[in-house]
């Protein structure tokens, strides 16, 4: 071994640097592969490997030893060297009698490198400096230099000063309005001034060290272009801070145009104001203030709205030769969706009518009048002077989802081959209900017909696995752990594979069988121990006695099994001489289907006549009544409203021991709620456990729905739109979820609940009278905010079920009108006139009639508030009135 090799083995970096400076390139060239061979052995290494400490030593070396540009760019940046780089400083030291033509391609190529390679910018600058190279402009160079900055503070003055110091400022200040989400790091230092980025960039711009032009121009392009809120919080406050000439403000009139008409809010109110006072000012013309006009009414911003109402009235007030242009400008928003903005644009209508002078402005605005509300479409028609259209008879016909039809389950893969691609993509994703299904039954198949050969095939599969680390022959044994459960369909398919590599011993599996999961129960216990004792009950027998299939396997993708299905599977048992596991056939009688009472009866004689235990006793199961549902009562937890059960006898006799916590009661108090159960991935599978009975797994999930609207989490709601396609009773639990996630913070949550309310209502299972109810008592406890519940019932709306929608607000508002009715000192629920708003515009488009409790006593407050204008509206159309 070379005395190079020796130093580079043993980490003594500074030696290995000295033995390379006394080398020719040939001599360099010459120890490359053998620092090649010993990066690929490193890379084998564990990361406490004491061979590991040659990788700084390595790093320096291997660039040195190099001719390529590519090869050293690639060896400076390779992430298996990343942790262990040594400081830039040494790299330039053993670069740096290269030629500058090839240090220039060095540096280019290093620049060109993703931002998540990290190459270190001081490297590519010191580069820079010894090729004399034009600097880059990549995404990295750009990001590094700004980082640089920001920890350059220590050699004191400002960010201004430290920047006018850099010789390529130009070239990297018009860089950043290129760089992707550069925003973020341009925020900070959060403050005004010449150590923030927008203060010192503005201030070199006055000095005259950037282009004056170039940079207002560049920055109004990068707003043009949007992109993240960050960068555009950061162009909007640098163009702010250069203060903007009204010549300068003159000239970009498309610009602002554009900007009011797309961009995000707070640049669009900009571009609106900079707009505004031109036209106010005389300097914009009618035609581009109409333009204007067009693109920001038909925003859904509020503010943005009234602003330009406002602006209009005032251009009108000075100008009246505009009326004809401006009026039908305003009329634009006749159409939009909140009626109190119709109801503005009327107001500013019928201030001006008196100044057209054409009728066939007028007859514009009346057909634009068309989109107005009922109400202020009457108002309208005595505004014009033209005689209301007699409104036609209509009858409404609520428009819903199809019924979501279940998919049967294809068989299991017939090939090893195919099999083993299918739970690599189980285990590469969630593969849902059906995925996990059938690759579940699929590795069972292949395992008691040819375990060599699925074990082969499944090898690429097995290797990539974090149980099946070379150095530790058990690793798998963690899965045993009495507190460990199956958290998702991948853990259940790791156990699998597992116990068939022999990753798992064969005691830790009959432990696991024989005493099932010994941790501390909690709420979601029940499901996740019927759901795990299956799986590790498999494990087991495929380790010992192969099952030739699976019982249980679903025939639907809600996890319904036919009653004919597993009478023929029994059969096939019988046959085989195959031992029946108890886990497995208590999951099939969970699942089998029960409610064609015909079909049951059927399956259950030929049950019978196989003359087995199992046999008997599925077809005591088919034919006996399907039990009253356990009795429920509501108990209060804070602004939480939760449902307790009583048990249910039927679920606990002749079921597995792990099985039996299903029948067992729900107590809001008695159960724990904090536990190991957080991915939301799992509880499809839940709800398959019980596919007839979805009130017994919504109970247990309810907590997990409030927490939606009470603690503002994330991500349980996606169960809801599963829940909603499931069987059985859609009782108290069901509706108390949905209430809850419509309620919830995050738009996605809002969205399944709405997704799982069209489907229960499409099935004729939404009981809209206590789903009503139930939200009216969630936000008077403050669980549920009126502003968040009106955003969800808008959405459900727009699909076209407004008789559903008004049939849930009808129960709900009157609970929340009755203090203001009555005088309460409670102020009104902030968002209860937005959701007046979305019952009044359902209660016109299904034709609703009749009286709404407390709602006169609101209509009749004084007053001109949103609550008080939509109770207003709602009362008129209740009452079938046709004016305001």
């Amino acid at each position: 071994m070379s005395a190079l090799m020796d130093a580079v083995r043993a980490g003594r970096t500074a030696e290995a640097v000295g033995l390379l400076d006394g080398m020719t390139d040939a001599e360099r060239r010459s120890h490359f592969p053998e620092l090649k061979a010993l990066r690929k052995e490193l890379r084998a290494a564990p990361w406490d490997a004491q061979s590991r400490r040659a990788l700084p030593a390595l790093h320096a070396a291997g660039a040195a030893c190099q001719t390529g540009a590519a090869g050293v760019a690639g060896w400076i940046a390779a992430a298996d060297l990343r942790w262990s780089r040594v400081s830039p400083g040494l790299l330039l030291h053993v670069l740096g009698d290269r030629d500058t033509d090839w240090l220039t391609d060095v540096t280019h190529r290093l620049a060109q490198r993703p931002v998540t390679a990290w190459v270190p910018f001081e490297l590519m600058a010191g580069l820079v400096r010894l090729s004399g190279c034009p600097v880059p402009t990549t995404e990295a160079y750009v990001r590094g230099w700004v980082d640089h900055l920001h920890g350059s503070w220590q050699r004191g003055g400002t960010l201004f000063d430290r920047l006018r110091q850099d010789p390529h400022l130009p070239q990297l200040a018009a860089a950043l309005f290129e760089t992707n989400d550069i925003g973020g790091r341009l925020e900070w230092p959060n403050q005004e001034g010449p150590d923030s980025w927008t203060g010192a960039l503005a201030q070199l711009t006055a000095e005259g060290a950037l282009d004056r032009r170039a940079t207002v121009d560049a920055c109004v392009a990068r707003l043009l272009r949007g992109g993240p809120a960050a960068d555009q919080r950061v162009f909007l406050r640098l163009l702010k801070t250069l203060a903007l000439t009204r010549a300068e403000e003159r000239e970009r009139v498309a610009d602002w145009l554009a900007l009011a008409s797309d961009a995000a809010s707070p640049v669009a109110s900009h571009a609106q104001s900079v707009l505004g006072n031109l036209a106010l000012d005389g300097e914009l013309t009618p035609r581009h203030l109409a333009e204007l006009s067009g693109a920001v009414l038909f925003r859904t911003e509020k503010k943005l709205v009234r602003a330009q109402l406002v602006l209009l009235s005032k251009v009108l007030a000075r100008d009246a030769s505009t009326a004809e242009e401006l009026l039908l400008a305003a009329a634009q928003a006749f159409g939009h969706a909140d009626s109190e903005v119709q109801e503005r644009a009327l107001k500013l209508v019928e201030r001006h009518v008196k100044r057209l002078n054409t009728a066939d402005a007028r007859d514009e605005l009346a057909v634009a009048a068309e989109q107005l509300v009922p109400g202020l479409r009457a108002r309208a028609s005595r505004t014009l002077g033209i005689a209301p259209a007699a409104p036609e008879p209509v009858t409404y016909e609520e428009v819903l989802p199809p019924v979501p039809e279940p998919v049967r389950l294809a068989p299991a893969p017939e090939s090893v081959e195919e099999l083993a691609e299918e739970v690599g993509a189980a285990l590469a994703g969630e593969p849902g209900v059906t995925g996990f299904e059938r690759a579940l039954d699929g590795l069972v198949r292949q395992a008691y017909r040819n375990r060599d050969a699925l074990l082969q095939a499944l090898e690429p599969v097995m290797t990539r696995r974090w149980w099946d680390r070379a150095d530790t022959l058990h690793a798998g044994d963690r899965f045993g752990t009495a507190h460990h459960g199956v958290s998702n369909a991948a853990d259940g398919l790791d156990i699998l594979l597992a116990a068939l590599r022999g990753k798992v011993r064969t005691a830790t599996l009959h432990a696991r069988v024989q005493h099932g999961t010994t941790g501390r129960d909690c709420v979601h216990s029940a499901l996740s121990r019927a759901f795990d004792s299956r799986v590790w009950e498999v494990a087991y027998r495929i380790r010992t006695d192969p099952l030739p299939f699976l019982l249980s396997t679903p025939t639907w993708s809600t996890g319904l099994l036919e009653p004919a299905e597993l009478v023929e599977r029994l059969e096939v048992y019988g046959r085989l001489g195959a031992r029946v596991s108890s886990a497995d056939f208590a999951q099939a009688l969970l699942r089998v289907r029960r409610g064609d009472r015909e079909a049951a009866r059927t399956a259950a004689h030929r049950a019978a006549a196989l003359g087995t235990a199992e046999g008997r006793r599925l077809a005591e199961w088919l034919t006996s009544e399907a039990p009253a549902f356990p009795t429920a009562r509501r108990r209060t937890s804070g602004p939480r409203v939760l449902v307790e059960l009583a048990e249910l006898l039927e679920l606990q006799e002749h079921f597995p021991a792990e099985f039996r916590p299903l029948g067992r009661p729900v107590g809001v108090f008695t159960e724990r709620h904090y536990c190991y159960h957080w991915s939301d991935d799992i509880q499809q599978h839940w709800l398959a456990l019980l596919p007839e009975r979805r009130e017994l797994v919504a109970v247990r999930l309810l907590r997990d729905l409030s927490a939606l609207a009470v603690d503002d989490s994330r991500g349980a709601a996606s169960v809801l739109p599963l829940l909603a396609e499931s069987g059985g009773e859609a009782g108290e639990a069901v509706h108390l979820g949905v209430a809850y996630a419509l309620g919830a913070r995050h738009p996605e949550d809002r969205l399944a609940a709405v997704d799982a309310l069209l489907v229960l209502a499409a099935r004729g299972q939404l009981d809209t009278a206590r789903l009503g109810a139930d939200l009216g008592q969630l936000i008077r406890r403050g669980a549920v905010k009126p502003q968040r519940l009106a955003e969800s019932a808008r959405t459900a709306a727009a699909t076209g079920a407004n008789a559903s929608i008004w049939g849930i607000l009808r129960h709900t508002l009157p609970m929340l009108l009755a203090d203001l009715a009555t005088g309460g000192a409670t102020a009104p629920a902030r968002g209860l006139g937005d959701l007046l708003a979305v019952a009044a515009e359902c209660a016109e488009r299904s034709g609703a009639r009749g009286e709404l409790p407390h709602l006169a006593q609101t209509a009749a407050r004084r007053g001109s508030s949103r609550l008080v204008a939509q109770a207003r509206r709602l009362r008129s159309s209740l009452a079938g009135e046709s004016a305001a």
